[in-house]
């Protein structure tokens, strides 16, 4: 079975957004795991923002890069440039690292609810996409 870690800073918003649309688009057929490089805690207004797209995270636990720094993954994902230039090397895995850059909406706006997570949600929704579609399929 194919096994992809997301990774971001604070595993609260970017990467969890990407975590359940992977897991919506492929309906659950792959292990999909998110972490940070610090723990931050599953932010609210991503939440709602997949929920009102009828994508339930809200049961979705914010992870640190160490509780998976042993498993072996086909890809990682980092969502963010912090993930991207201070991800740890997995010593167990070969898996392809595969870079996009979003802005973080709870850095937005007083991190208030709006526009800035609909826009970042449906980039990352995009990127999701493609990703399977070019890498999964």
């Amino acid at each position: 079975m194919t096994k992809v870690l997301i990774l971001c800073t604070g595993n609260s918003c970017r990467s969890q957004i990407a975590h359940g649309f992977l897991n919506h688009f492929t309906d659950n057929s792959i292990t999909v795991l998110s972490a940070g490089i610090e723990k931050h805690g599953l932010n609210k207004n991503a939440v709602k923002c997949m929920s009102e797209i009828g994508i339930d995270i809200s049961n979705y636990n914010s992870n640190l890069i160490e509780d998976y720094i042993k498993e072996s993954f086909d890809f990682i994902i980092t969502v963010c440039d912090n993930a991207s230039e201070t991800c740890p090397i997995l010593p167990n895995s070969n898996g392809e690292k595969i870079h996009k850059n979003f802005k973080d909406p709870s850095k937005l706006n007083n991190g208030d609810y709006g526009k800035d997570f609909i826009e970042v949600r449906d980039q990352i929704k995009e990127f999701i996409i493609n990703f399977i579609k070019t890498k999964l399929i």
